[in-house]
């Protein structure tokens, strides 16, 4: 909710005025100086949205204020030309309006078009979320980062690397919505208020690795635009992309990265494939390139990386794992239900890597059980299970 400064407002009476968190208020507005509020400046106010009233015979700014349970000033701000003695019947006023519930809700297809509508309500309601770009894929689509927090430690956590795994991103953009609701509600989410981990905790996240491979599994070889002649003699001609793990290349992402990769080329296909492909080189696709480069830039404390089917951590790699990698491997197991292993017969992913060379923990987590893409009728499960994990993640 976009708000005009009057002479002698301040961030901390906005907080006050609107309940809102004053670290909120300020991250929402990272280009203004709090000491700089100048009189007819624009800022932002976090989760809030402006509604339209229009005036009815015998109404007050006072009557309005208490039949509508707001502060009286807060009709005084957003109607700052508007005379309260003379309030022609017809007339309209700007009333803000707390939002308490979800605003994500629709999850069907979830393509990158539908998740990036998604990003734009979330960041426009909750501006605090920074989003900002990790690189892109081969088609260019961006490859959005949301980051949320105040804290120095630098956490991560991403979705669909894998193409017909992408329930994974409606799961982070749940969370992220939620957690922003917590936020600006001051609501516990299972009984932890979250405002401590936005101060101790940044938490990084990249919800859809996969953008062109996600597309190409909702909506076919159509989305393949240029790639599509190309995607169809991957897929030996059907348009059938639901076991389509891969790029629009035909690279595995997951089997991408500089962590005993040539394990993985020995003995995964030699070309490119719906899925296990690992590339002719590694980090030979732009998508895996920026998921690397992201992780040098950032400095992250540990990183996970949400998959599907198994219900299952891994956590190890050939040893060189921290040892706190298996108690967080525990508690996030306690917290979903699912189990803890260390080691597993695959090697080059995105965790082995971020093991090997950053010596930190890195997980990979399965969520659900089936057959992928998982049914949307398990949503609701993999998520329960999936916020204990992501709640422990900004709690450890």
């Amino acid at each position: 909710m976009e708000i005009t400064v009057r002479p002698g407002d301040s961030y901390w009476y906005y907080s006050q005025l609107f309940d809102v968190p004053l670290i909120l208020i300020q991250d929402s507005n990272p280009q203004i100086n709090p000491d700089q509020l100048f009189p007819g400046r624009q800022i932002q106010i976090p989760g809030y949205e402006v509604l339209q009233y229009t005036i009815t015979a015998n109404d007050s700014l006072w009557s309005i204020a208490m039949n509508q349970n707001l502060p009286i000033d807060s009709l005084f701000l957003l109607n700052q030309m508007v005379d309260p003695m003379a309030l022609p019947v017809g007339s309209q006023l700007f009333i803000p309006r707390r939002i308490n519930e979800l605003v994500i809700s629709d999850i069907n297809g979830y393509t990158y078009e539908k998740m990036s509508r998604d990003i734009e309500r979330l960041v426009n309601i909750y501006p605090f979320i920074a989003a900002g770009s990790a690189g892109s894929s081969v088609m260019g689509k961006q490859m959005t980062e949301l980051r949320v927090g105040d804290g120095p430690r630098n956490v991560h956590i991403n979705g669909s690397f894998h193409a017909n795994e992408w329930i994974t991103t409606p799961v982070i953009i749940r969370f992220l919505n939620e957690y922003a609701r917590a936020l600006t509600n001051s609501l516990p989410l299972r009984g932890l208020f979250m405002l401590p981990s936005y101060m101790d905790y940044t938490l990084s996240t990249v919800p859809m690795v996969n953008p062109d491979g996600v597309n190409l599994v909702i909506n076919g070889a159509s989305s393949a635009g240029d790639f599509q002649r190309e995607v169809l003699q991957i897929n030996n001609g059907n348009d059938d992309f639901s076991n389509w793990k891969a790029n629009i290349h035909g690279v595995d992402l997951n089997n991408q990265f500089p962590a005993l990769w040539e394990i993985e080329s020995e003995r995964k296909p030699s070309v490119p494939q719906p899925r296990d492909f690992p590339g002719f080189s590694p980090l030979s696709e732009p998508e895996s390139i920026a998921m690397a480069e992201l992780a040098n830039r950032r400095d992250f404390l540990r990183v996970i990386a949400f998959h599907t089917q198994g219900e299952v951590i891994f956590w190890g790699f050939e040893g060189i794992e921290p040892p706190e990698s298996e108690s967080i491997a525990e508690e996030f197991a306690r917290t979903s239900g699912y189990t803890s292993i260390q080691y597993v017969d695959s090697y080059a992913g995105y965790k082995d890597w971020f093991i090997q060379k950053f010596r930190r923990p890195g997980f990979t987590i399965e969520l659900g059980r089936g057959i992928n893409p998982l049914p949307l009728e398990q949503f609701a499960e993999i998520y329960e299970e999936s916020l204990g994990i992501m709640l422990a993640n900004l709690y450890l």
